[in-house]
């Protein structure tokens, strides 16, 4: 597959389009329009079949289908992503699941991550929005060598865009805050308290996104986890130590 064109691959996922499958991506709030109902785990085997292509991922944006979108997002090179194509690419975000997955698997690699987040949490179309707080969410997901300091530096953004009402913003600011805090126990405390901030905010939305944050973040589950991940790194550190000193 490594010698494909973007034709080739757009008649590869023809191919693989299910129909049958888009009423029910439709209740989740997914947009049918120019989609074929690929699975996101056959885009992941083309994608690794594929290999990294930056101009092929290129190519596969233009063609405006939301499987080509996720896939070229898959495939692309991150040294080779721009500022304007990041800015480009967002401006082509049509559902939740395009926005997610173009976060997840490209742009919160970029080195502009974070000075995207910045810009876009302050526009106003509702996936372009999004986008900011999906990398948020994602960062707090996958960098795991990222000190406190980046997420807590984040924690106005965050509450700014608590009080969005829009659907989709609104649930991506809740991803955000519950990944955050639950990356480790200090980061769990400060989210806890900005989430009970933003609960006595007087906006719906912002009650909602806090008060849903704090049941996850304080539940016994999420707090044996933490407790545990904090006995795991103290025993590191004594054995670490020992050796040191040995």
């Amino acid at each position: 597959m490594k010698k494909l064109n973007a034709e080739a691959v757009l008649t590869l996922l023809k191919q693989k389009a299910r129909p049958d499958q888009l009423e029910g991506m439709a209740r989740y709030g997914m947009s049918t329009n120019c989609r074929l109902g690929v699975s996101i785990p056959d885009l992941r085997e083309m994608a690794k079949n594929i290999g990294k292509k930056h101009m092929l991922a290129v190519e596969l944006w233009r063609s405006g289908f939301s499987e080509a979108k996720i896939l070229a997002a898959m495939i692309d090179e991150i040294d080779l992503v721009t500022e304007e194509q990041m800015d480009d690419w967002v401006k082509g975000f049509d559902s939740w699941d395009v926005c997610d997955q173009v976060c997840m698997n490209l742009f919160e690699k970029s080195p502009f991550a974070l000075k995207k987040i910045g810009e876009w949490s302050q526009r106003d179309e509702e996936y372009v929005k999004r986008a900011a707080f999906a990398l948020i969410a994602c960062l707090a997901w996958h960098d795991k060598k990222a000190a406190d300091e980046k997420f807590i530096g984040l924690f106005p953004i965050l509450k700014s865009g608590s009080t969005d009402e829009r659907n989709f913003v609104k649930k991506a600011v809740n991803w955000a805050l519950r990944n955050a805090g639950k990356r480790n126990k200090n980061l769990n405390k400060a989210v806890i308290a900005l989430s009970k901030e933003i609960r006595d905010m007087d906006s719906k939305s912002a009650k909602w996104i806090a008060s849903d944050a704090i049941k996850e973040l304080e539940s016994e589950a999420v707090q044996r986890r933490l407790k545990n991940q904090e006995s795991k790194l103290q025993i590191g550190y004594l054995a670490g130590s020992k050796l040191m000193n040995s």
